[in-house]
């Protein structure tokens, strides 16, 4: 766990944590605001990431979503959270026909929705402190609201899965009051997307799915679904979807990208 805080007089503070939780590391970098707040707010939002691993983990045999899972609980009998993360799961089923599911080998596995939905729910906990604008970015995966700088935007740059150290694109956040960025694929984690048609690893001609949206819920989601339908199928849904742009790259290191990608580039 590090913290950085940087500011002088007359300048906007700038503080930047990072934080392993979930399997993986947080990144927080908040810009502007009252320090005490801020560091209030960041507290907060560290401390809900702590308590929603132990809620939903599925390594955790004593957590509330395992023992759902084994029904010796009700989603009644469980924290608010938990209904609410499978609400949206379910509409993530619904809008993707299937393509995202929150059930692994018959077992409920809602993780594939709760680091997105955990990520966004901490940078929007942050924004409420008053700040001029916050980055979290959860393993790879990012939720952005406000302005690092006047007249300045959030930057991502998406890695290029098939040149390692290198960049496929970067994605800017110019005129939007929040934006998210997300990445499935195989290229840091193998093959561990699955077909829920099979219940095995998805074989596509993929090798990322990059989805741009306003809320890292929705486009963590999509991108896992996306991949799983492959690049012909995933390209044309994710067109259909309001407000997401998306860039997919094959095994064949082919570029196809929504209609609108092109205005999110810099």
């Amino acid at each position: 766990m590090t913290d950085t805080v940087a500011g002088s007089a007359g300048s906007a503070s700038e503080v930047r944590h990072a934080e392993e939780v979930m399997g993986t590391v947080f990144s927080f970098d908040v810009r502007g605001g009252e320090p005490a707040e801020v560091r209030a707010a960041l507290d907060e939002a560290v401390a809900a990431l702590h308590r929603a691993d132990a809620v939903f983990s599925t390594y955790r045999e004593d957590s509330q979503v395992s023992r759902l899972a084994r029904k010796e609980l009700t989603v009644a009998d469980c924290d608010p959270e938990v209904a609410e993360v499978l609400a949206l799961a379910a509409e993530a089923e619904r809008v993707s026909e299937g393509w995202f599911s929150t059930t692994y080998e018959g077992r409920l596995d809602p993780t594939g929705i709760v680091k997105g939905w955990a990520a966004e729910r901490a940078a929007r906990r942050i924004a409420a402190a008053g700040v001029n604008g916050v980055s979290v970015n959860g393993g790879g995966d990012v939720q952005m609201t406000g302005t690092p700088e006047p007249h300045r935007s959030w930057r991502v740059g998406i890695a290029d899965p098939l040149r390692p150290g290198g960049l496929a694109a970067v994605i800017s956040a110019a005129g939007a009051a929040e934006l998210a960025v997300a990445t499935s694929g195989t290229a840091e984690r193998g093959a561990h997307i699955v077909d829920p048609r099979t219940g095995k690893s998805a074989v596509t001609d993929l090798v990322s799915v990059t989805v741009v949206a306003p809320r890292l819920t929705w486009a963590d989601c999509w991108a896992t679904a996306a991949f799983a339908m492959g690049s012909r199928a995933g390209l044309a849904w994710l067109e259909s979807l309001p407000d997401v742009e998306a860039l997919l790259i094959t095994a064949g290191d082919e570029v196809r990208c929504t209609g609108g990608l092109a205005s999110r580039l810099g």
